[in-house]
């Protein structure tokens, strides 16, 4: 018995292995722009405590998921030396090959619960070492998924989950993202706690001046969102997307009247703040 389930291990290996070698999947690591390290799959799978994990409830796939992962604390140290929450509230950008790209604290990331998925555990069992297709668009969801197996995990507006993971880096969001602030506005205005939401729930996949993620639409150039969209009609969009529309965007069903009226006052403070990296004569670039 112990012979077959040696022989079983080691096909389960090879087959992971034998993919990561035909796709040369790697994960970047990179402070404030700079690379820092970049690990290939394989090796990555040699230096962490490789496990098989239980999502109960995965938010995407919409029922129970195992996968085989490394921890999210351990593959952070391996990158750049020390874990996530030695950093306490520095900012972390999860990238994916899709144009998301996550911002969260490194503290949350610390949480015990956080896994980088790398291989979807009954396909490798059946053959197959790829994931299975993943939410709406069905695409696959690798290189990396970033996963959580804590019951108060599983919402993605407050803990991150991107799939096709890329790239993480540790850089200030103000650093890298400057054009996206209602600078100018008073702190305790409702721009400003726009701006809180929209980072926190839409920058992951929409840019403010050329600045944030490329998933969705550009919101502020060359056209503000609130010149050819009413107020009302965004806050309602906002909330629930699919009433409009199918779309991949997810429902914000959690943000409040109050808060849907802090993301239009900002849309609106941004609108008079334009700053385009594509108009005619700017030499930036993304």
């Amino acid at each position: 018995m112990r012979t077959v389930l040696v022989a079983a291990g080691l096909l389960l290996g090879a087959l992971v292995a034998s993919s990561a070698a035909a796709r040369e999947d790697s994960l970047r690591f990179e402070r404030h722009g700079r690379l820092v390290r970049e690990i290939p799959l394989a090796e990555l799978r040699e230096e962490c405590h490789e496990t098989e994990v239980v999502v109960e409830r995965d938010p995407y796939y919409g029922r129970r998921k195992r996968f085989l992962a490394c921890p999210l604390a351990q593959v952070f140290a391996l990158g750049f030396g020390v874990p996530p929450g030695a950093l306490g509230e520095a900012n972390v950008f999860l990238r994916a090959r899709d144009g998301y790209v996550k911002p969260a604290p490194a503290a949350l990331l610390a949480e015990p619960g956080g896994y980088l998925a790398f291989a979807d555990a009954e396909r490798v069992r059946g053959g197959d070492p790829g994931f299975e297709p993943i939410d709406r668009r069905q695409v696959d969801p690798g290189p990396f998924y970033l996963v959580w197996t804590g019951a108060a995990q599983a919402d993605p507006h407050r803990h991150p989950w991107p799939y096709q993971l890329t790239a993480i880096e540790i850089a200030p969001f103000e650093a890298r993202f400057p054009h996206t602030a209602p600078v100018g506005e008073p702190a305790d205005s409702a721009a400003w706690r726009g701006f809180a939401i929209f980072r926190r729930e839409c920058v992951a996949c929409h840019a403010v001046n050329g600045e944030g993620g490329s998933v969705g639409p550009e919101l502020n150039v060359p056209r503000s969102i609130v010149e050819y969209r009413p107020a009302e009609q965004i806050a309602a969009f906002v909330r629930d997307p699919q009433s409009f529309r199918y779309t991949s965007m997810p429902a914000n069903r959690h943000l409040s009247d109050a808060d849907l009226e802090g993301l239009v006052a900002y849309f609106r403070a941004m609108s008079q703040r334009k700053h385009d990296p594509r108009a005619p004569g700017s030499h930036e670039t993304r």
